[in-house]
């Protein structure tokens, strides 16, 4: 198996260790050197799909938004009832900032955790992330198997956005974690979402999951593989921690690190 990508270096500057994503002063310090910077493929890529899910109308929660654009591509396609959160508070202050001077005041930017999460019940109609919840997956051990602490972690994650969501409401991740590494957490009987993706990139399959939480007094529908009325091929690498083709993208979650 290859080794892991690395974080991006600049020159001179230390190697960086793969659980540096654990840090939280190695994001503040990122974010305070770098403007921008978008993870899995910038908005173009998938913008029909979010199109298609997405109703202009809809109040939707970005987790983890560092220094992306894709809040501000959202607004210039309608979407404007945005609300932001990054755990970072550099991140924060400096999108806020960013948002103001580029003029699109109305969205939202909360210093939050998506561990635990700051809104009362059924208050969304979408969440959305992009990239943000592979940082659980750090140091999780075996991919068919990972720790408890992962597993506790992304748990929470998921119950709290299941929790925030409207009935009929859609989370959507945005992830190079596969359906067969990301379903046993989706899928969860706690969860009374439907799960459903699609894929999306050149030379590498990105994955746009859709888990649309059942009405009220709803259950859950049975969960496939089809989206926009056709089914996805999905095929699994033979190797199903890392691709050699890595774009030159800032990865090193490709679905589980170890850095034991």
């Amino acid at each position: 198996m290859g080794e892991a990508p690395k974080p991006i270096e600049k020159k001179n500057d230390p190697p960086v260790s793969a659980l540096a994503y654990l840090d939280p002063q190695y994001w503040d310090k990122r974010f305070s050197n770098e403007e921008h910077y978008e993870w899995l493929k910038d908005y173009s890529h998938f913008r029909h799909l979010i199109q298609s899910h997405i109703n202009p109308t809809s109040s939707v929660l970005e987790l983890g938004c560092g220094n992306s654009q894709l809040s501000e591509e959202m607004y210039k396609d309608g979407i404007t009832h945005l609300t932001c959160i990054d755990l970072s508070p550099v991140a924060v202050q400096k999108m806020q900032q960013r948002l103001i001077n580029k003029g699109f005041k109305e969205i939202k930017v909360l210093e939050a955790d998506m561990l635990d999460l700051p809104f009362k019940d059924e208050c969304f109609d979408v969440v959305i992330e992009k990239g943000t919840m592979e940082v659980l997956f750090v140091n999780s051990g075996d991919p068919w198997n990972p720790r408890p602490a992962t597993v506790s972690k992304v748990m929470a994650m998921l119950s709290g956005v299941h929790r925030i969501l409207k009935p009929d409401g859609i989370f959507i991740s945005i992830s190079f974690g596969q359906p067969h590494f990301r379903r046993p957490f989706f899928e969860a009987p706690e969860f009374t979402w439907s799960v459903e993706w699609s894929t999306f990139g050149d030379g590498f399959h990105y994955f746009f999951y859709v888990l649309r939480k059942a009405s009220l007094h709803g259950k859950r529908t049975s969960n496939n593989n089809k989206m926009n009325g056709h089914a996805e091929k999905i095929e699994i690498p033979s190797l199903p921690l890392f691709q050699e083709e890595l774009e030159g993208e800032d990865f090193l979650f490709r679905t589980s690190i170890d850095d034991d």
